[in-house]
């Protein structure tokens, strides 16, 4: 057995140890700032769930808006049915007649149908909303405009949105949440048209704790909304978890599966089966979480309604692995089904780039092309045509990794660097930085790809050429430690883990398919190896690792990014380049 599978499997062992695949139960939490980044800002009052449903009816919620300036700032509102808002005592908005919400998923963004002003004073601001309902659903969102997933978050000042600083309300109560509610109120029917949005109930005039109200069936008085329990990730570190939903950590799951082959473990498959079956046996909860609770951002929510790669094709890699190389299992047919959805998905769904074909995506900004989604879209493909159940299915898939792999090049290759940017805005002639991960999933994509292709197959001269001129240049820039560094031609910046991982392989990779010339290209496996090796515990604890990044054109964006330890971005990478390291030293013996 070679140092190269023994390292790798004390990651894997530590990943065993440390991966509970279970839900730990926690109060839901409160966001206090009212800024956007990744909808993160969103705020919601479900007033079906603390009021109920059933009948028509009207009830109210409070809140405060605290500017540390005067300042003017958008808000999105969805709701059902008609609702009127109020600041600081003055309309702002206002909607009547029968409606459904619509919350409009996006890749890191909801979108919303309403829009008002708020017009802030310096200091607190009264916030008030008053719903009303038909009877079957009752809820009412707001959220400062999406910023649809903007790289860097935005140094103005924002407002925060709560109680805290509310008279009278305890702060233990402003701890569990923003709303105050009262209701419900009589919605009654005036000509066939509900009028309880027009009937002035006391609330309207002052805020009074302490007063009973007459209210539809009793009376009522302001309370707050039904705190929910939710599940939730345990023990969360600043770049996730090992087992959330994520690209990087279906990544690792089919890391495991790849160790577990070379190695013989079953453990380490075993460890991948739980990932996938954790997520297909807990999907029903999630969707629960996020769609009847509202909590779009609870634990996994990326699983539902996400139209991005990252959470979409690339996770589940480890899924239609096991698909392929196993035809009896539980679940089974849940991961069939699961794939099925996915396979639609990769042909029909994803956003591509018009005139290329290429998938592509709308943050920051619509068609924006990132070279991540090389890694993100096209091994699913490969993995799709190695699935399928016709030859003429097997070459859609194919063909489609093949034209993409090489269309990619068009938007994202700088020939003048010879190295890739980390992304291109579409009909914008700005260079984006030479990120070392970023251009890890070039190689490791092309390097799928040509694994998969017949070597008569139209495109597999111009990938494989692609794939030698980039190595090659990567080569040229091997940091003398064997490391890569951070930003591939920045000398100041870090040597980083996961890119120079990800070199490893494909470069180990190409050496055993006979692409790359092994006299020249050894040396700089070894040493690579050598170097990822300093940075790997005996306990299987990796150093390192660039934690996860969005798109910037400013390079000292890339350059600070902060390294963690054990990141999954950087561990599934690790994972793999010791195994393409110990199939390259087995293959010489």
């Amino acid at each position: 057995m070679s140092t190269a599978l023994q390292v790798v499997q004390s990651i894997g062992d530590k990943l065993i140890r440390d991966t509970p695949f279970r839900y730990r139960l926690e109060v839901a939490p409160v966001n206090r700032s009212f800024t956007n980044e990744t909808s993160g800002g969103m705020q919601f009052v479900n007033f079906g769930r603390t009021f109920g449903l059933g009948r028509p009816a009207v009830a109210y919620a409070l809140t405060q808006l605290t500017a540390p300036e005067a300042m003017t700032v958008p808000v999105e509102i969805e709701h059902n049915d008609g609702c009127k808002v109020w600041l600081n005592g003055v309309l702002v908005y206002e909607a009547r007649g029968d409606r459904k919400i619509n919350l409009v998923f996006d890749e890191r963004s909801v979108e919303m149908s309403g829009t008002f002003d708020a017009v802030l004073k310096s200091g607190p601001n009264t916030l008030l909303i008053k719903s009303e309902t038909r009877g079957d659903e009752w809820t009412v969102y707001l959220q400062p405009p999406s910023l649809k997933g903007a790289v860097v978050a935005s140094d103005h000042p924002t407002p925060e949105i709560g109680l805290s600083r509310m008279p009278d309300v305890d702060a233990r109560v402003a701890g569990i949440t923003n709303w105050l509610v009262v209701g419900p109120f009589a919605n009654p029917t005036d000509g066939g048209v509900r009028a309880g949005l027009d009937s002035v109930y006391p609330p309207e005039s002052e805020f009074r704790f302490g007063r009973m109200y007459e209210g539809a069936g009793g009376a009522v008085t302001w309370t707050i909304p039904k705190i929910e329990v939710l599940g939730a990730m345990i023990d969360p570190l600043p770049w996730g978890t090992n087992y959330q939903w994520n690209y990087h950590n279906g990544g690792v799951a089919w890391a495991m599966q790849q160790l577990a082959e070379v190695s013989g473990e079953k453990k380490y498959d075993d460890y991948a089966t739980q990932f996938c079956d954790y997520h297909i046996e807990g999907t029903p909860f999630v969707r629960h979480q996020v769609k009847d609770l509202n909590y779009i951002n609870s634990a996994n929510h990326f699983i539902i309604d996400t139209p991005l790669l990252d959470f979409t094709l690339a996770p589940a890699l480890p899924f239609i692995y096991r698909l392929r190389k196993s035809d009896d299992f539980a679940n089974r047919e849940a991961y069939a089904a699961y794939i099925a959805r996915m396979l639609k998905y990769a042909r029909d769904e994803q956003v591509r780039l018009p005139g290329y074909g290429i998938y592509t995506r709308t943050t920051p900004m619509k068609f924006t092309t990132w070279v991540d989604d090389m890694f993100m879209g096209i091994p699913f493909l490969v993995q799709a045509a190695l699935y399928a159940a016709t030859p003429e299915e097997r070459r859609a898939f194919l063909d489609d990794a093949a034209s993409q792999t090489v269309a990619f090049n068009s938007q994202v290759w700088d020939e003048e660097a010879q190295l890739y940017m980390h992304a291109r805005y579409f009909g914008q002639d700005v260079k984006l930085p030479h990120w070392s991960r970023c251009n890890g999933w070039a190689a490791w994509t092309m390097s799928d790809v040509l694994a998969a292709l017949p070597e008569d197959h139209p495109n597999f001269q111009t990938i494989l050429a692609q794939f030698r001129t980039h190595i090659e240049s990567l080569r040229r820039l091997q940091d003398p430690s064997g490391f890569w560094l951070n930003v591939l031609d920045r000398p100041d910046s870090a040597k980083e883990v996961s890119g120079t991982a990800i070199f490893t392989m494909a470069i180990a990779r190409g050496i055993r398919h006979g692409w790359l010339d092994a006299a020249v290209y050894r040396p700089v496996v070894l040493s690579a190896w050598k170097a990822l090796e300093t940075e790997i515990e005996p306990d299987g604890t990796v150093h390192g690792i660039c934690v996860g990044t969005m798109c910037s054109v400013d390079v000292e964006y890339y350059v600070q990014r902060p390294f963690y330890d054990n990141d999954t971005h950087g561990l599934f990478a690790v994972i793999f380049a010791g195994v393409e390291v110990h199939k390259l030293l087995e293959s010489v013996r």
